[in-house]
């Protein structure tokens, strides 16, 4: 008998009980096909290492995905369904080799956010306090690949990523664009106190307009990464951080205000690195981007020549950037992205041809573009 206090408990109807049935079995139906994948995926492993050849293939995993979203049949969407195949992809090629990529940490930052999406939530990330980290890990070969932040649709290139570029022996082999919402973080879930806002710079430029208009008298105090002033934001109840859900939960803090970037579509670009003999320049997917460093005598009309061999070979400028060389001579550095891959015959004859013009020339990678 039931108390007057204790509602029943629902049972569920023979339909649904039958239903749930089946799903168990064709979980464990799952589950068996899922470890077949993987004891074959340990075989390539071995065939790979025998081979020499490289364990994560970012090539071959968009074909698979894309194999498997051509066959599709619904109800699943394809977009959930390349989400959970890159899932299944991540653990077999951690069975076969993990793969450590260095992010900009700590846990929480969107530089994260864009290695799980780029390697899947099996890679074995390594946490770093700067870009300047990155770089040097994955040249040292601490770690196999490195992402880092390139350019915000809002506030434009991360410079000292550029910057960072122009030393490095590591060459980019794809790229992540995610969409940036940032939130308030703070011990307590009011506006009530707050005396410092932490974020990075970037972060802190995109929601200045919003800091300006809720809380014009708090200091903006730039930190490492926006993961980074969630964690300090959980040491004092007087200060508040700009950063994701992920760092909320990771940090046990209250989002106060959501998505309170100044631009709705705040977009960041994210470009992943590593050394030649790690990843060669990947084949051409169809729809690629070329990103070069080059700089030329400093004499009149020597950019306006740069652009010409583009023009004579009909290939697309997406980017043109410029940063100073820091030779005290007004010289500059400039960053050009191009539309195509150098095995393109126009493409490579317009590289040919701005190589011929360049004092330094230097091409930091090849890769599709981001979706």
């Amino acid at each position: 008998m039931t108390s007057a206090s204790t509602p029943p408990i629902p049972q569920a109807s023979p339909d649904l009980a039958g239903l749930r049935v089946q799903i168990d079995s064709i979980d464990q139906q799952l589950l068996t096909l899922l470890n077949q994948r993987a004891l074959v995926a340990e075989q390539v492993g071995e065939v790979k290492k025998r081979e020499g050849t490289p364990f994560f293939r970012p090539d071959r995993v968009a074909q698979v995905i894309d194999k498997i979203q051509t066959a599709n049949p619904g109800p699943l969407k394809n977009a959930h369904v390349a989400a959970i195949w890159r899932e299944i992809m991540s653990a077999c090629l951690a069975l076969e080799s993990p793969q450590r990529v260095a992010v900009l940490g700590p846990e929480g930052t969107f530089c994260e956010q864009a290695a799980i999406e780029y390697f899947g939530g099996a890679a074995d990330l390594m946490y770093c306090a700067n870009f300047d980290e990155v770089f040097h890990a994955t040249a040292a070969g601490s770690a196999q690949y490195g992402v880092v932040g390139v350019e915000n649709s809002t506030e434009g290139v991360v410079t000292r990523s550029l910057d960072m570029f122009l030393h490095t022996p590591c060459h980019v082999v794809g790229e992540v664009s995610l969409l940036i919402r940032h939130n308030l973080l703070r011990q307590t879930n009011n506006l009530e106190g707050i005396e410092v806002v932490l974020a990075h710079p970037q972060a802190l430029a995109q929601c200045q307009a919003w800091l300006s208009k809720h809380l014009p008298h708090a200091e903006r105090r730039p930190v490492s990464s926006n993961a980074e002033g969630a964690r300090l934001a959980a040491t004092n109840p007087a200060w508040a951080a700009l950063s994701s859900e992920r760092a909320a939960q990771q940090f046990g803090l209250h989002i106060v205000a959501h998505a309170i970037q100044d631009d709705a579509y705040n977009r960041t670009r994210f470009a992943i690195i590593c050394l030649p003999h790690t990843l060669q320049t990947p084949p051409p997917s169809g729809q690629d981007c070329t990103s070069l460093i080059v700089s030329v005598p400093n004499q009149p009309g020597a950019v306006h020549d740069l652009l010409v061999p583009l023009k004579q070979h009909g290939v697309s400028m997406t980017r043109f950037e410029s940063r100073p060389a820091r030779t005290g001579q007004w010289e500059y550095y400039f960053y050009i992205d191009i539309d195509g891959h150098p095995s393109q015959p126009h493409v490579a004859a317009a590289l040919a041809a701005l190589r011929g013009l360049c004092a330094f020339y230097k091409v930091l990678g090849t890769y599709p573009v981001a979706s």
